[in-house]
């Protein structure tokens, strides 16, 4: 009974995460196609990893609710690699999309030259090496494999828990550092600008409205907030209670680890779309539009068979694609 009801969490939750992304996904290929803008392929590329983390957890959750069986050790070694590098893969993406709202703010002037096609190219080639690294280090490392004759397959059982405490160490921590890095000079450079505004406005040179700048580094500031406020929560207590569990096995059982914490991680693939969704006004716009151009297919489809006298049947305009503020 309790593996069917994480069977059905997992589907819901997978099911979710490859829905919400693939929208988001939609929306922001709709825009860089009119935009062009390079930056915004670190946001696709968010997308993307998120949607593979609903792939692999979509896998876990049919052996939850399908009957027992009992693969290899080696199957079970690589299925969980792969999850984990589709998650590193996210957490590498967030680190990207912040370093490119931090450059835009940093370098105003000079972003368009720096962040070009081949260097984010580079980058996202560079991002999945790093993340299959991470993912596929039990499979490089056999010291990192836990032998285990239980049937399913999940983290801690086929993981060593000192692989749990090199994530820690090596990849957690210095992403959250980094972020908190980030939000803090860009928070530096938002007070140098807003002082600036004040001095031309006590000279009376300044107008009513503030300069478009200073409100695209606000929203790019709050962008990064969100993703710092909601990486932290979603895998925070995750890692610490592994690295707990590690020297008090008795504190942190590992279904409570793997049946509560790490849900709360992967909804974190889950939050990234929905916080574009719900504070870019530009996104909320493009996806309503969507939703109005498949319902006037639909009906247009439904009614073309038919003929309603005395009904305005004058076809609705097209929708267009809204470009995207940073």
């Amino acid at each position: 009974m309790a593996s069917w009801a994480l069977g059905t969490i997992l589907t819901m939750l997978a099911s979710l995460i490859i829905a919400a992304n693939v929208l988001v996904a939609i929306v922001l290929l709709c825009h860089i196609q009119k935009s062009g803008s390079k930056g915004l392929y670190f946001v696709l590329n968010l997308t993307f990893a998120d949607a593979m983390v609903g792939f692999t957890v979509m896998g876990l959750a049919m052996d939850e609710l399908s009957q027992p069986i009992c693969p290899s050790q080696k199957f079970c070694i690589l299925r969980m690699a792969f999850v984990t590098s589709s998650s590193a893969a996210s957490i590498l993406s967030l680190i990207l999309v912040a370093c490119d709202r931090h450059l835009a703010i940093r370098k105003p002037f000079h972003y368009f030259q720096l962040v070009t096609g081949p260097r984010v190219g580079l980058s996202l080639v560079g991002l999945w090496l790093v993340a299959a690294i991470i993912g596929f280090l039990p499979v490089l490392i056999p010291r990192f494999q836990k032998v285990s004759n239980h049937w399913k397959c999940s983290f801690f059982n086929v993981f060593h828990p000192s692989y749990m405490l090199t994530m820690f160490c090596l990849g957690f921590f210095p992403s959250l550092f980094l972020f908190l890095y980030l939000y803090c000079d860009m928070l530096k450079i938002a007070s140098v600008h807003v002082q600036h505004i004040q001095e031309v406005e006590q000279a009376g040179l300044g107008g009513s409205c503030p300069p478009p700048h200073t409100t695209s580094d606000m929203k790019a500031m709050r962008t990064v907030a969100m993703l710092i406020g909601c990486f932290t929560l979603s895998w925070l207590p995750f890692f610490i209670t592994s690295v707990v569990q590690m020297v008090c096995p008795e504190c942190f059982p590992y279904k409570v680890i793997e049946n509560f914490f790490w849900l709360l991680g992967l909804g974190n693939s889950l939050l990234d779309p929905l916080l574009y969704s719900c504070w870019q006004r530009d996104v909320q716009l493009q996806l309503s539009q969507l939703a109005a151009g498949v319902k006037r297919r639909v009906l247009l489809h439904l009614g073309s068979g038919r003929c309603f006298p005395g009904r305005d049947t004058k076809a609705l305009p097209a929708v267009s694609c809204l470009e995207l503020q940073d």
